[in-house]
């Protein structure tokens, strides 16, 4: 249990410093970023495999590049969900996915977890 508490520490940490980062990105609280790792969470493992499935084609043609597009996606379906989460455009969600999977993989890797 403790184990969840931190990934989801790690996770809302991560949309956090991404969110004040990246101007295209805007965030109301740290408390949004905690839900934002929730909802991420959630979307993450129901809606991401399904187009992932569906998109195997295009994915496997891209060599792997077109799952950029769907975290992309899943970020602005996050933004669309919580209230005090804002992503701008579809290429700041590229660079948000990619800024908060960064930071994530950093600080667990500095937390050993």
């Amino acid at each position: 249990m403790f184990r969840i508490l931190i990934h989801w520490l790690v996770s809302a940490t991560a949309v956090y410093v991404t969110a004040n980062m990246l101007s295209g990105i805007a965030i109301r609280s740290f408390g949004a970023a905690m839900i934002v790792a929730v909802v991420l969470g959630l979307i993450n493992v129901f809606i991401k495999p399904l187009l992932v499935v569906l998109t195997i084609p295009t994915v496997v043609l891209t060599l792997g590049l077109f799952m950029l597009v769907i975290n992309a996606l899943m970020l602005m379906l996050a933004a669309w969900f919580v209230d005090g989460f804002a992503v701008s455009s579809f290429w700041w969600a590229v660079l948000g996915s990619l800024c908060i999977s960064l930071v994530s993989w950093l600080m667990s890797s500095v937390l050993n977890i």
